[in-house]
């Protein structure tokens, strides 16, 4: 059966993490974005028409006054910090989900205060004294205690199956997750007729495989209320626990981020070699004047090497946040990793001469961008991310390696007005100058209504005489700019050949290059 646990939930637990960090008061409508899209909004945004999952453009003009913040899982966590300690300082054994949501098992708490109840209580108000209002579930496993904190429910004990059953098939979707794969497996099952928790539970297990795959069969398993894996037998080894010491302590959140890298993959790493994922990872930490830290995080899927580095990049960040407050003795001097719970993962192919795991090409290179940042710093090591926009300056974001690739705007939805392939291999970062004339050597100007007032046929730059256009394309207008694309003929001298041209209506410069 599955464990009885008491589940504490605090609703739109993005938006209370912005606002704490940003000091808006909860009458301030506020929304956080991710993608371009409404992740989660508060309730005064709610009421004027603002929901989740619409596209900023459409929440802003819902609500003028919505206040946008960036999405921020690490915010979340180091927010969620002090509502744990809270939640601890009352009964132990506190397993942290994702921020805004942990898990405690209800077997000991409810013998102690004398009933579940009782304990359910007491949790609220001691989240509020840490200045959070939470709601609380109790009920036989983590996703069935979820949803009945969602309506603050005591779900009796081996009633889970029931109190499922006659709920939405769409509750298996639940955004804060973020599970890869489970929106499109929920709207799948919809369509095939499936509208209930329980129609979907009562389909058979190995049907259920066959046709949707292990995603399929764990989303099933939640829907029967069962736990969100079998149970597993397996007992981690002492030695997979990986430990690191500071010196000097570490008091910085930057640094912590870093350290919180390369540990995280090194225990991974180990794992992945013997063939292991881990689920319920404990991260412990001591400081410099001695005191224990100590926080354990569960999850439903196996913790990939990214998840390992997050949650505890989130934990130490949390906990030194807490330090600078003056609430520890002195920074961290010693982090260790602990695995609490792993499950067999798929069987890693092994090099026969060196024994070593194999990896591709990206992998390696990643390690080596890994290096490269221990070398220089976090920050020295950044990716492009490519998404929407009309310009190709407009679709790249940078972001640091290791840091979810995010784009600024979608890339699925419309753009008109939209430059056309072939983008230029380089932008220009420098303001370029250039002049564009027309068959009577005049500049070559843009009408009110975005039109070229003639053909362009030369372009001037600064390294030399007019060079001919040979073709063109365009005019492409988009928020006050007009984009040309000029092919020219060679100078002899290896000037760039084709480039993607902006103007403002009086002044035009190279904005990409073709190579």
């Amino acid at each position: 059966m599955p464990t009885r646990l008491i589940v504490v939930w605090c609703p739109d637990w993005p938006v209370i993490a912005a606002a704490t960090t940003a000091g808006l008061g909860a009458h301030v409508p506020l929304a956080v974005v991710a993608a371009n899209r409404v992740l989660a909004c508060s309730a005064t945004a709610r009421a004027v028409g603002v929901r989740r999952g619409q596209r900023r453009r459409q929440a802003q003009r819902a609500c003028p006054d919505l206040e946008l913040v960036a999405d921020d899982p690490g915010r979340d966590a180091r927010v969620f910090e002090p509502v744990v300690a809270a939640v601890e300082g009352l009964t132990p054994g506190v397993e942290v989900v994702r921020p805004g949501l942990l898990a405690v098992p209800a077997r000991g708490p409810s013998r102690y205060f004398g009933g579940e109840e009782t304990v359910a209580e007491l949790l609220v108000d001691k989240v509020a004294e840490a200045g959070v209002e939470c709601q609380v579930g109790v009920a036989d496993g983590l996703f069935a205690a979820t949803l009945a904190a969602r309506g603050g429910l005591v779900v009796p004990p081996e009633g889970s199956p029931e109190f499922l059953a006659p709920l939405g098939i769409g509750e298996l979707d639940q955004p804060a997750e973020r599970l890869p794969g489970r929106a499109e497996l929920v709207d799948l099952v919809r369509r095939l007729g499936v509208r209930t928790l329980g129609e979907f539970a009562e389909l058979p297990a190995a049907d259920v495989l066959n046709r949707f795959g292990t995603a399929g069969a764990l989303a099933h398993r939640l829907a029967a209320g069962l736990e969100e894996r079998a149970p597993s037998r397996r007992r981690p080894p002492p030695e997979l626990s990986v430990t690191e010491e500071f010196d000097p302590p570490v008091t910085r959140v930057d640094v912590a981020a870093f350290a919180a890298k390369a540990i995280g993959e090194r225990m991974h790493a180990e794992l992945a070699r013997r063939g292991l994922a881990c689920v319920r990872l404990g991260i412990r930490a001591r400081t410099e004047g001695g005191t224990e830290l100590e926080r354990v995080w569960r999850c439903a899927e196996p913790l990939t090497v990214e998840g390992v580095r997050d949650r505890v990049r989130w934990q130490l960040d949390g906990w030194l946040r807490v330090a600078g407050d003056g609430g520890l003795d002195g920074g961290i001097s010693v982090l260790l990793l602990d695995p609490r719970e792993v499950i067999g993962a798929e069987a890693l192919q092994l090099d026969l001469l060196s024994g070593e795991a194999e990896t591709s090409g990206a992998e390696r290179a990643g390690r080596a961008l890994v290096r490269v940042q221990g070398l220089l710093g976090p920050d020295s090591v950044w990716r492009g991310v490519i998404g929407g926009g009309r310009g190709p300056g407009e679709r790249v974001r940078l972001v640091p390696w290791g840091d979810p690739p995010v784009p600024e705007r979608p890339a699925e939805r419309p753009w008109p007005a939209a430059v056309p392939e072939p983008t230029p291999e380089r932008l220009v970062t420098g303001p370029v100058p250039v002049v564009v004339l027309d068959g009577n050597g005049a500049e070559v100007g843009v009408s009110a209504r975005d039109e070229l007032s003639a053909a362009p046929c030369a372009v001037l730059t600064e390294k030399g005489p007019p060079r001919q256009v040979l073709r063109w394309s365009g005019p492409w207008p988009a928020a006050g700019l007009v984009r040309l694309q000029v092919v020219l003929e060679p100078n002899g001298e290896g000037g760039e050949r084709a480039l993607l041209l902006a103007g403002d209506g009086t002044t035009w410069w190279v904005e990409g290059v073709y190579e």
